[in-house]
């Protein structure tokens, strides 16, 4: 526990570092694909390399975006039958499920680490740098994600997950009110 506490800063400055990348990206797209359409609608010119590095910002956005929504448990889920389940059953189907996207990150590491020699020598049409520096977050990606699997297994494995912990699932705001008038008018 004293290492968890421990370790809680330099894991929220890290995401607060990918979301500030993400914005990074964000503005960087938008600069590079209006500048151009301005350019080349304007004064039928533009700039190459913005198309280029427009699309790269957009890998990297969607990859850091992944791990951080990961952490803030805002992917999509379906929770329509754990829900139901007794604590047992709940438990099952979160080692499942946290077992299946640890081995899907393994892979997309592994994967990454396997193309990596490609990538080295591809070298990008228009900006002429490595492909490793575009693709090469599936290595950063695959790490912070399966080691949040891992963190999640371990705390179910240890009795430290309370149950309402169990079902991964965070509903939005306005669905759960619609729940809970639908609760009211059946009572």
């Amino acid at each position: 526990m004293a290492l968890q506490k421990m370790l809680d800063v330099p894991i929220r400055w890290f995401f607060r570092l990918l979301e500030l990348l993400i914005v990074v990206c964000m503005v960087a797209m938008v600069i590079m694909v209006f500048g151009n359409v301005v350019l080349r609608y304007g004064f039928n010119s533009g700039i190459d390399v913005s198309d280029e590095m427009a699309r790269y910002s957009f890998i990297w956005l969607t990859y850091i975006g992944a791990m951080v929504a990961m952490r803030e448990k805002g992917h999509l889920g379906v929770d329509t039958l754990v829900k139901h389940l007794n604590v047992g059953g709940k438990k099952l189907c979160l080692f499942l499920s946290e077992s299946l996207m640890l081995a899907c990150n393994v892979l997309f590491f592994v994967g990454t680490w396997k193309m990596h020699a490609l990538q080295v020598s591809n070298v990008s049409p228009v900006v002429g740098i490595s492909m490793i520096w575009i693709y090469g977050v599936g290595y950063i990606v695959g790490l912070v994600m399966g080691i949040m699997n891992l963190h999640v297994l371990y705390r179910l494995l240890t009795g430290q997950l309370r149950e309402d912990e169990l079902v991964q699932v965070i509903e939005t705001e306005g669905l759960a009110d619609v729940e809970k008038q639908m609760k009211d008018a059946q009572a």
